[in-house]
């Protein structure tokens, strides 16, 4: 392992002042105000830092290292140390290559070292060793391919400070690492192989059980969250048995996996990476010998989207929701939304004017239906929106398309097993930068959800205004996670989704409950693949 125990230095040690001065500014040792804290663990004791109130451990492992036999095999429980780990800087993230994403959400992404020994969770706390508080577990965005819990967005001190919960934010194997079917071509021994990086995160939860109290954390109340892929995990660990029980609430923002990965898909996916490393189909042993970075090279940005959880019949046994929602999770209470403009955070997506006949082209490509259906959605949206330029008409028509129609989807079939509250929002309060071209892109609720508007000014911009609902945002999902009402001083009463009713926190500056909000879209949008 390759970190400083006792006297013992490693080379993480030798570049700790260059990392210390590249990482998202409030997730290095070097930035916070306080001393060393050491807390416990089942495999040894670790030792982090006080960022004021708040003791921060950075880079646990809750696995062992994903390398040679374990690549591709379900995670292996990390061995156990002598004296104490250093737990003061992130973790390794898994192996990826770089998304083309605007600078505004680029913006913040952590640069911890690659590495197979991605295994690693950070943890936030109010204290060490006492006290039993809501447990509110992050999982990171950017699809099931990119991304760390280590970007700056995800900072959990203040959510921690301001709230009395702990916050863990966890690193898993991604892409190829984390989703690369080999069971056709390898055997039995890689049955797994297409949903490792699941069953990752059903390992951090374990550690979240097994170790949380140490931190001053609750496990009989741990509640998951996240953004984007982040919340496609979260939807999937809902039809999740090995998660089972792991967690109790759960919140879903701006993704829902409807749907993954057949085997027979997923199986041509690993055939054609191996094809690009030259390899032969029979020839799974020397993928498995291969260093991660020539493993890399199989991954294209073209084929990136293509790794995703398969459905194996064992860690993913259907599609998470559909065609019901899975009734393993009935009980779990659920908070599920999206933003107004999702696509604005695609470079594909026009923020600029654009003429009739570029709007409709863009319609046609993005829905994926002739040019009279087409023209009968626009006329739809623009009847809606009175006054909306054509890019605009554009962003909410395919915003609506992407993401916020299966939100719908999700929270009706969710109402139809009449268990726990399902709780849907729709975040619109519009971001400044690019002057407000952005509108309400993908992503900009996280630091509000974070009370880190200072730490994401980039996406979000700054103001009274926009700190004020911050406050109001990460007190809803806080008190959620402690009680299962997601309340706030300011808000109206968030009641559940009903299919009659269809009751929707509409988040701004002035937050309200709407009956149906954008119900002709809703529609319109829906009728394109109805039963989906």
């Amino acid at each position: 392992m390759d970190r400083k125990i006792d006297s013992g230095i490693s080379r993480r040690e030798a570049v700790k002042v260059t990392l210390g001065a590249i990482l998202a500014p409030g997730l290095s040792r070097a930035q916070s105000a306080g001393g060393d804290v050491t807390a416990e663990t089942a495999y040894g004791r670790v030792r982090g830092f006080s960022k004021g109130p708040i003791k921060v451990f950075l880079g646990i492992p809750y696995g062992a290292p994903t390398d040679g036999a374990n690549r591709w095999a379900p995670p292996q429980r990390p061995a156990p140390w002598r004296g104490v780990l250093d737990a003061s800087l992130l973790g390794p993230r898994c192996p990826q290559i770089p998304e083309d994403l605007i600078p505004e959400v680029a913006e913040g992404g952590a640069n911890e070292p690659m590495s197979e020994d991605c295994l690693r969770l950070n943890v936030w706390t109010p204290a060490v060793g006492s006290g039993r508080r809501p447990v509110m577990v992050w999982f990171h965005g950017g699809g099931y391919q990119t991304g760390s819990g280590g970007n700056r967005r995800y900072e959990g001190t203040n959510l921690a400070t301001r709230h009395d919960v702990v916050v863990v934010t966890v690193n898993h194997r991604l892409n190829a690492f984390g989703y690369l079917y080999l069971a056709e071509l390898g055997g039995s021994r890689y049955a797994d192989s297409g949903a490792v990086g699941i069953l990752d995160l059903v390992a951090a939860l374990e550690w979240v059980r097994d170790n949380i109290t140490q931190f001053g954390g609750d496990p009989a109340n741990v509640t998951i969250f996240g953004e984007s892929g982040g919340g496609g995990k979260v939807t999937t660990l809902m039809a999740s048995a090995q998660a089972r029980g792991l967690f109790h609430k759960a919140i879903a923002q701006s993704g829902i996996a409807m749907r993954h990965v057949s085997p027979e898909i997923a199986a041509r996916t690993a055939r054609a990476l191996m094809d690009r490393l030259g390899l032969a189909p029979h020839q799974v042993d020397r993928l498995v010998a291969m260093p991660f970075e020539q493993v890399l090279k199989g991954v294209t940005p073209e084929t990136l989207r293509a790794f995703a959880p398969v459905v194996d019949g064992r860690a993913i046994p259907s599609d998470p929701f559909d065609p019901v929602a899975p009734r393993i999770s009935a009980d779990v209470p659920l908070i599920l939304g999206s933003n107004l403009t999702e696509t604005t955070f695609m470079k594909s997506t026009p923020l600029d004017s654009i003429d009739e006949g570029t709007l409709l082209k863009l319609v046609q490509q993005n829905l994926r239906i002739d040019e009279k259906r087409s023209a009968g959605i626009i006329t739809i949206f623009r009847h809606a929106n009175p006054g909306a330029s054509n890019q605009l008409l554009y962003q909410l028509i395919s915003s609506d398309n992407w993401l916020t129609v299966n939100v719908a989807r999700a929270a009706e079939r969710r109402a139809a097993l009449g268990g726990a509250p399902t709780f849907v929002y729709h975040f619109r309060k519009t971001t400044p930068v690019r002057d407000g071209k952005l509108n309400v892109p993908h992503t900009l609720d996280i630091p509000y959800v974070f009370d880190n508007i200072a730490l994401s000014t980039a996406i979000a911009g700054d103001g009274p205004d926009k700190h004020a609902l911050a406050e109001q945002v990460s007190s809803a999902w806080a008190n959620f996670a402690r009680t299962g009402v997601p309340d706030a001083q300011g808000w109206p009463a968030w009641p559940a989704y009903t299919p009659d009713r269809r009751q929707v926190l509409v988040i701004n500056d002035r937050s309200e409950v709407v009956s149906d909000p954008r119900r002709a879209e809703r529609l319109a949008i829906a009728a394109l693949t109805p039963g989906a």
